[in-house]
């Protein structure tokens, strides 16, 4: 069974981290992915969209259909997805070479973390990242 990475840990992946693909992120400035997604922005974070159904700009930041596509260095992968559907965002951290694969509060799966993890990145599951940076970094 897979372990998170320790509080402290979690704190330095946040502080050494800029920028982010938020996976399964909504233009619905009411739903959880978008309102995360504006906080990290406020943050300090730069923030990508990643959702294939995304036709124009959110929250000023043109959208992508996978963390592959994104043209910079990607840090953090966060997962707003069903837990089943966590194995091919995995694979596509994986091939873009992000560090972080983090799968939002209530997204778990032990398949993808095993992939992750064996291709070198460190995996936070079950966890929202807000919550983590507000405690964590913003202490």
């Amino acid at each position: 069974m897979y372990e998170n990475p320790t509080g402290g840990e979690i704190k330095g992946l946040l502080e050494g981290s800029r920028n982010i693909a938020v996976v399964g992120m909504s233009d619905n400035p009411y739903r959880t992915s978008h309102a995360i997604a504006r906080f990290l922005q406020n943050a300090g974070y730069r923030i990508f969209p990643v959702n294939p159904n995304l036709t124009g700009p959110v929250l000023g930041e043109e959208p992508y259909a996978t963390v592959e596509e994104i043209p910079e260095r990607v840090d953090i992968v966060d997962v707003f997805r069903r837990s089943e559907l966590t194995p091919p965002v995995a694979r596509d951290a994986v091939a873009a070479g992000v560090k972080v694969l983090w799968l939002q509060l209530g997204v778990y799966n032990e398949e993808a973390a095993r992939y992750a993890a064996e291709h070198g990145l460190t995996v936070v599951m079950d966890r929202c990242i807000k919550v983590d940076h507000a405690a964590l970094v913003r202490g």
